[in-house]
């Protein structure tokens, strides 16, 4: 689920060892709650636009958007990928996309990159990371570096358990960090 659907069940008492967030916002709201242990950065990730394979709509980069006519899947207001699209959009002065295009707005970023695959739409905004687990049905388009959001992934122990402690401990080792890496992630300096 998205990260902020996963901090509401976990204030609302849902059984959880280790919260894990594709931001910053919910780890901190469930800290200052008392609800998780401090949270700490495990990885990072950049944003990518999402066409299908073959690229029916013919979207060469991200500034196609601006001719309009297209269907664009993009995360809601609120689920970290629709707020870091919302920033990337700004950041590049094409907060107008998502008004001269048919928009549908996602509970999550992998309802977005299905939307792509499907060919439901024509474009999507999802992680790199999303773009290689889907490439056999997506093709990724790079966006402009200096538009690109921070995104920065954390995670808390919801239970001060030695299994929670152990499990956020194996993450930030070097074996852990050697998978993120290896799966498209960026990583936080170490410590």
């Amino acid at each position: 689920a998205a990260s902020n659907t996963l901090q509401l069940q976990i204030e609302r008492g849902a059984d959880a060892d280790v919260f894990a967030a594709a931001s910053t916002q919910e780890p901190q709201a469930l800290f200052k709650k008392g609800k998780c242990s401090r949270p700490v950065t495990f990885a990072t990730n950049k944003l990518v636009l999402l066409v299908p394979k073959g690229n029916p709509g013919k979207i060469k980069n991200v500034f196609s958007l601006r001719a309009g006519g297209k269907k664009l899947a993009i995360g809601s207001k609120g689920v970290p990928i629709g707020d870091y699209t919302r920033t990337l959009l700004r950041r590049l002065g094409l907060s107008s996309v998502l008004a001269k295009n048919t928009v549908s707005q996602e509970s999550s970023v992998a309802n977005v990159v299905s939307k792509v695959a499907l060919g439901s739409a024509d474009a999507g905004f999802a992680y790199v990371t999303d773009g290689r687990i889907a490439s056999d049905k997506v093709q990724s388009i790079r966006l402009p570096r200096y538009a690109q959001p921070p995104v920065r992934y954390q995670m808390c122990a919801v239970k001060p358990s030695a299994a929670a402690t152990s499990f956020v401990n194996a993450v930030r080792s070097d074996r852990g960090r050697g998978l993120l890496r290896a799966a498209g992630f960026g990583l936080p300096p170490k410590g």
